[in-house]
Order: structure tokens, then sequence, then C-alpha cells
């Protein structure tokens, strides 16, 4: 959990983008869970203002802070509703009870219906399936109306005998007049609930195994629909993902104190076997992602024995003298997998070209984070995000030296 000052500090670097954020205790149990449209502004407000005598109290037992961005508010909505179905905190029972709050209800029928619904449990014998509730009615027909065109549902109490308006803007399977079966459209239900629940990975690998089942079938304009969900859920989640990546990044800069974001970002890693076929490797990230274009291989030209820091030396300075003869863009932080004599032979490289590059390196054992400037290394919280990008990047970088030291074996051993 985090000390007072901790938290004051991850509140400051967190993003203002939409999102759910998680209140832990000391304990490190989840006491309440939240949606906002800006996570920064949202969580702030809980210590910048004048608060009910309940909310102080719960603030009082903050000790630990999570949050998990989405791409639009009315996501965030959804997911703090699962979430809480899942966790059941505390602080957030009274709004779990609370009828006067919205909910999507699916009805138990042949051909559910899938509609917002105000009183839970109303009726008796009702085995409807409900998600919620949700606060916010306007993001509610929102996240709605999103369900509605990537996968279409009925929508109607009564099942007609002839198809409505839905139907023919696609978004409708119309089983009013037989268009889809009680199996194909419990499928889709299916589907529905697994975005309601925010499992978008699962639910892109269900879409997925279907669409190639339906190609195989030579159903085609069925693998085209699928096609299209996928396309429109990818789209979700690439959102999603741009936004922890790009949050990962401005923590990054925050922490290094680096003067801008870091959008490019090389990283090198040493290879040998007792000073045998060494080399060295060099991979690149741009905005988080592995741009696998800009990945370089060097062989060890002019080392000889084992000897890392030279090997380091050479490596380093011949990435960016070329760049530098080349007039080609510099990278915003150079990474070395290593300690800190590791990273003073990778300044003496730069300085020799005249290149002030952001420089850190990562040690293996403890994964101390080493800056210039600074005698000791940092020490991240295990699961800071900054220090989980940092990870990614080295160990991408220590499996592409890897793979090419063995390629470099087979070459000596087998000659292929």
């Amino acid at each position: 959990m985090h000390s007072p000052k901790e938290l004051k500090n991850k509140i400051a670097q967190l993003p203002e983008a939409p999102g759910v954020y998680i209140f832990k205790d000391a304990q490190g149990r989840i006491i309440y869970i939240g949606k906002a449209k800006s996570l920064k502004k949202r969580v702030q407000s809980y210590f910048s203002r004048q608060l009910d005598a309940k909310t102080q109290i719960l603030v009082s037992k903050i000790s630990g802070l999570e949050y998990r961005l989405t791409a639009s508010e009315n996501q965030a909505q959804l997911l703090e509703a699962a979430l809480i179905k899942e966790h059941l905190p505390q602080y957030n029972i009274d709004l779990k009870d609370d009828k006067s709050f919205p909910w999507i209800r699916i009805t138990d029928e042949t051909f559910p219906v899938v509609s917002i619904y105000r009183k839970k449990g109303k009726q008796k014998n009702d085995r409807s399936l409900y998600y919620g509730p949700y606060t916010d009615v306007k993001l509610l027909r929102q996240a709605i109306k999103l369900i509605r065109r990537i996968f279409g549902f009925r929508s109607c109490k009564k099942m007609p005998n002839k198809v409505c308006l839905y139907y023919r803007l696609n978004f409708c399977p119309a089983p009013c007049i037989g268009k889809t079966n009680s199996r194909d459209y419990q499928e889709l239900i299916s589907r529905i609930k697994l975005f309601l629940e925010s499992k978008y990975e699962e639910l892109l690998r269900s879409l997925a195994q279907k669409m190639q089942q339906s190609s195989k079938e030579q159903k085609f304009e069925e693998a085209a629909k699928i096609r299209d969900q996928i396309n429109a859920l990818s789209a979700i989640s690439q959102s999603e993902t741009g936004f922890n990546l790009q949050s990962e990044l401005e923590e990054l800069q925050v922490l290094l104190k680096l003067k801008k974001t870091p959008q490019r970002i090389e990283a090198f890693d040493i290879s040998n076997i007792s000073g045998q076929q060494a080399s060295g490797s060099m991979v690149s990230f741009f905005k988080g992602l592995p741009d696998k274009n800009n990945y370089r291989r060097f062989r060890i030209k002019t080392v000889a024995g084992i000897d890392d820091y030279k090997m380091l030396a050479e490596v380093v300075h011949r990435r960016y003298s070329r760049l530098v003869s080349e007039n080609l863009a510099l990278p915003d932080l150079i990474l070395i997998d290593g300690g800190r004599s590791h990273l003073m032979t990778a300044r003496k490289e730069l300085e020799k070209l005249g290149l002030s590059i952001p420089l850190v390196s990562i040690a293996k054992e403890k994964e101390n984070i080493y800056v210039l400037g600074r005698i000791h290394p940092i020490r991240f919280k295990f699961d800071t995000p900054a220090l989980n990008l940092i990870r990614r990047i080295r160990d991408e970088a220590h499996r592409f030296a890897i793979s090419y030291h063995h390629i470099l074996r087979r070459k000596k051993f087998i000659g292929k």
C-alpha cells in the first residue's frame, strides 16, 4: 500500500482520461470503485473539497489506488458496474442495493429482450439477468446504442408479426419473422453479456473462432457480420490500450524527470557465452509499442574475450554515430540493460558524439533504475505502470539479443 506521500504523488500523476478508479484500505482490500470522465480531476476531488460524513470516513481509510482506463465514459460506467458486482466493495453497497438507479435487463425467453429497467426483481418468479446499477442514465443509453450498433438485439416487449425499423437499420436480427433461430440468437446474447462484463479479449477470441468456422462452412454473409463486430470491438480495445500506453509514458516522464514524454525509446542488450559469438541488440519502441522495423542487430567486431562494458560501448557508438552521420532522428530515451557501470559506459560514448540523450539503466536482480546525476538507484513500486513499460522493453531487448546470438552459433557449428 502507499504512504500518504506516495498516494499524493500517484494521484498527481493520474491521466485526464475516462476510466475506473479503485480505492483500497491498508490491508489491500477494495473498499470503493468509481467511474470518471477525468480520472485525475475526479480522484483529486476526494481530497480537495468539503465532504459528507460518510465520504470522509471512506477517504480516511484510503491507503491504495489503482485505475483502469477506458475509451469512453459510458464504457467506464459499464466497467464500474461489472467490477462492483465482482468485488462487492463496502462503500458501494448502498449503490448496489438502491432500486432507483437503472439496470440493463436481459429477459429469460427463447429470444431475450435487452432493455433499460428501473425496478429489479419486483415481479414474482423473475428469472431475468440484471447488469448494473448504473448511475448515469444518459451514459447508459449511449452504451445501449453502442451494443445495438455492434450486435443488434430484440427490444420489443411483445413479439410482433412483422419487422420493425430496427431490422431495416440492421440493429435487430428479426426473430419475429424467423430471420434468426434460437441457438444463434442465444449466442448473440452471450456476446452481449461478455461486453457488459468488459471481457473484450474473451469476446474477441470467441468471435474470431466463429468467423473462421463460418468461412469454412461458406457462410460468407455471417462471417462478414462477425468481421464487422470484431472491427468495432478492436477499435474499442485498441483505444483503451492506447490510453494505458500513453499513461505509462507520461508516468515515466514524471518519475524520471524528463523534459518531455518519451515517444521513441531505444533499448540495448549484450549476449555472449564465454566470450563466444558475442552480439548486441537494439529494440525500438514508439508510443509504448514495439517498432520492429527499427530493430537492429550488432555482431561485436572490436572486442576480444569477455567484456560486456566494451561490447556495450561498441554497440552504442555504432548506433548513434550512424544516426548523426546520416542526420536521422534521435530517440527520446535510451534504456540499457545493466547497472550504474553500464549506464556510465553508454554515457561516455554519447559524450564522444556530442549527444545528450536521456539515459537510464535497469539492473536485473532487484530491478533498480539508475539515472544520470544520481548516485543511488530509484526503486519503483512493483506494480508501477512505468516500471511495467521498462520491463517490457528490457525483456524484448533481451529476447532479441538471445535470438541473434543463437543464429550466430548455429551458423558457426552448422554452417547455416
